[in-house]
């Protein structure tokens, strides 16, 4: 056997479940890729938002060295300092005052969904189970967390799946005020819809949840696994909103491409869940602590976020430029470097087909369903970057609407 990887070996070793790019990453650092033919990329994917400091980012590299040297697992018989560390900083500079630590985005949202019932249930009683979630949305793909999602898509292959769950119009305030009752235990909301379309909450919204939740005692759930750690320029997006959930999950750019989850919550809430509860094996190990810890202060500084802003301000400055000269978007809509660019009537379905050709042309992009290109590259990228992505971009644009 031939001891050069090659892309076909997905297809014969892998389950299915992903479609692959035909070119395989083998390098990158900052906001360059490259193949195994040495040909260069552009990334404004950033891992689909997780690699918020870039690829290879050096003070990451020298966290995750320093905590290599010491020891890289010990089991939650145990605490670790540096799990320590990141948890007192989440606590100090956000609304929660307890941290759980896990892996992914899935399995913190699976802990808020299960800690939510379980107040609900030690507070109030069995009959307070019902969650509320909303059209559009993905929250992770477990069989608890995909059936919470707005796309049936994902979930319906699966049944039976869990029960009293219910889906209502986004930024809809009437269908909320209509449906939730003293039977509703939580409500969970992305403050902008990534995977459905990148569609920002109304402010006004999110201010109905809270009061609603509050009058009706259920939990309010930001999942945050796409907008927290600076995507919106904001550490968390809620800090822009004014609007405090009960409990935030982050995950993605919080390890900066170390796998890491985390899931806030109030004391009121953390208190539900004692020894035994819910758990992890691998969740709050050192190494995933130590990366994200220096990724929160790295992130975290007033210089930091309002250059997420400034890069804001540029890329959709640059994509309503080049959307006059191509006319290939509706609209253009997202916050920080979370974009979403929805494709006009007559290019409906090929979003797909567009980042397709982009990555031809050097530049790796993602999309949000059939027709939405999104963008959520490095929060820090380079300005030579920006230009060579763009300049790439417009090459793709040009052959796409030809």
């Amino acid at each position: 056997m031939s001891g050069i990887v090659q892309r076909n070996w997905f297809e014969q070793y892998m389950v299915p479940c992903f479609a692959p790019a035909p070119f395989i990453p083998v390098k990158a650092k900052g906001s360059r890729v490259w193949d195994q033919d040495g040909k260069e990329y552009v990334d404004f994917a950033g891992g689909i938002a997780v690699n918020s400091l870039g690829h290879a980012n050096n003070e990451l590299k020298e966290a995750l060295r320093d905590q290599m040297e010491n020891f890289w697992h010990i089991g939650n018989g145990y605490t670790n300092e540096p799990v320590l560390k990141l948890a007192k900083d989440l606590v100090e500079n956000t609304f929660a005052d307890k941290v759980f630590f896990c892996n992914s985005g899935a399995e913190a949202n699976e802990a808020a969904l299960k800690i939510a019932r379980k107040y609900a249930l030690d507070k109030f009683g069995s009959h307070k189970n019902e969650i509320i979630s909303f059209e559009n949305s993905f929250h992770g793909r477990t069989l608890f967390t995909v059936t919470v999602g707005g796309q049936p898509k994902y979930s319906q292959d699966f049944a039976p799946l869990p029960q009293q769950i219910h889906h209502l119009p986004y930024n809809d305030i009437d269908a909320i005020k209509a449906h939730i009752s003293d039977k509703t235990c939580a409500v969970i909301v992305e403050p902008i819809i990534g995977e459905g379309g990148v569609i920002p909450a109304d402010p006004a919204f999110l201010k109905a949840l809270r009061e609603l939740c509050d009058q009706h005692q259920a939990l309010l759930i930001f999942d945050e696994i796409q907008t927290g750690i600076g995507r919106t320029g904001y550490l968390y997006a809620y800090q822009e909103s004014g609007v405090e959930p009960d409990v935030l999950t982050s995950a993605k750019g919080l390890g900066g491409g170390f796998p890491v989850g985390a899931m806030l919550v109030k004391q009121h809430v953390a208190e539900v869940f004692q020894p035994g509860t819910h758990g992890t094996t691998f969740g709050g190990n050192p190494l995933a602590a130590a990366v994200a810890h220096k990724v929160l202060s790295i992130v975290n500084q007033p210089e930091f976020l309002a250059g997420v802003e400034t890069r804001h301000q540029e890329f959709i400055n640059r994509m309503t430029a080049l959307n006059q000269q191509y006319q290939l978007f509706s609209a253009i809509r997202g916050k920080g470097l979370l974009l979403g660019a929805e494709l006009d009537k007559k290019y409906q379905g090929k979003a797909k087909t567009l980042t397709n050709i982009a990555a031809e042309e050097g530049l790796i992009a993602l999309i949000a369903g059939p027709n939405v290109l999104r963008f959520a590259p490095a929060l820090n990228i380079e300005q030579h970057d920006i230009e060579e992505g763009f300049a790439r971009l417009e090459r793709a644009f040009k052959r796409f609407a030809s």
